[in-house]
């Protein structure tokens, strides 16, 4: 378990990072395919690791249905990193069974 100052400090400090990090990516003038665009989806990952760190440290039960959207843009996003690993099939598997799952709303505060 982790204590709520521990909690409060981390979603500060990820909240700070993902200001950051957006503006980085506004700010970035790639296009797709063109010079630098693998550098903007670099910046584009970090932003959805920081999606998912703020996911992860929300009190209460882990909500699945943004667990399940993180996993998913994260996945994505990375498979142009790693090709021939099967990670947007795998976001794709992830999405599909989202969508055939009801949600249940967060009932942990």
């Amino acid at each position: 378990m982790i204590d709520e100052t521990t909690r409060n400090e981390i979603g500060a400090l990820g909240r700070r990072a993902h200001d950051l990090t957006e503006a980085a990516y506004r700010q970035h003038a790639a296009t797709r395919g063109g010079p630098g665009w693998s550098d903007k989806q670099r910046i584009l990952l970090a932003d959805m690791a920081l999606h998912l760190l703020q996911t992860a440290i929300r009190e209460g039960e882990l909500p699945a249905d943004e667990l399940k959207r993180n996993l998913y843009a994260i996945l994505t996003v990375s498979d142009q990193f790693l090709p021939g690993h099967g990670l947007k099939s795998g976001a794709d598997q992830l999405h599909a069974g989202a969508l055939s799952q009801p949600s249940v709303p967060n009932q942990g505060g």
